[in-house]
């Protein structure tokens, strides 16, 4: 499987990946735990069928130490015991953020305020900030059919 465009190799794709990698880099520094970052990454991923996100999240994760039984039960995280609370509100928040176009208002209160529960403002705004992105990721990577499978944890810095 080839990509339908090369995001790598193109002047204009790279100029605009670098601008939503450093949004990305943003998040990451606004006290989210890593682990609850990867986990909502790959959910995001899963539900809008993006292998190449998928591939990367769960290589990164375990290169961070993330466990093969938490990584293999991400898509059944309510059925899973091996989750907290707090990833389970993050979990949730990602869910509804990422489907927004199947719930007329958005993202109901009730998930909103699980979530405020466990994450303080600036880990909110990095939550729903990460939601975006990986989104952002994810539609990119779909619609040019960008392949999985050869993703090496670090290897875009």
């Amino acid at each position: 499987m080839n990509a339908r465009l090369d995001l790598f190799g193109n002047k204009a794709a790279t100029a605009f990946l670098k601008h939503i990698n450093m949004a990305g880099k943003v998040v990451t520094d606004l006290g989210l735990p890593a682990t609850t970052q990867e986990l909502v990454k790959i959910r995001a991923s899963q539900i809008n069928g993006c292998g190449f996100c998928t591939d990367m999240h769960t290589k990164e994760a375990t290169e961070a130490g993330e466990t093969a039984l938490r990584l293999n039960l991400i898509a059944v995280w309510r059925e899973a015991t091996v989750f907290t609370d707090a990833e389970r509100a993050a979990l949730e928040l990602a869910e509804q953020g990422t489907r927004i176009a199947d719930a007329a208002g958005g993202v109901p209160d009730d998930v909103w305020a699980n979530a405020a529960t466990y994450y303080d403002e600036d880990q909110l705004i990095a939550l729903v900030a990460l939601i975006a992105v990986i989104n952002a990721y994810n539609r990119l990577n779909v619609l040019v059919q960008q392949p999985a499978g050869d993703y090496r944890p670090g290897m875009f810095g």
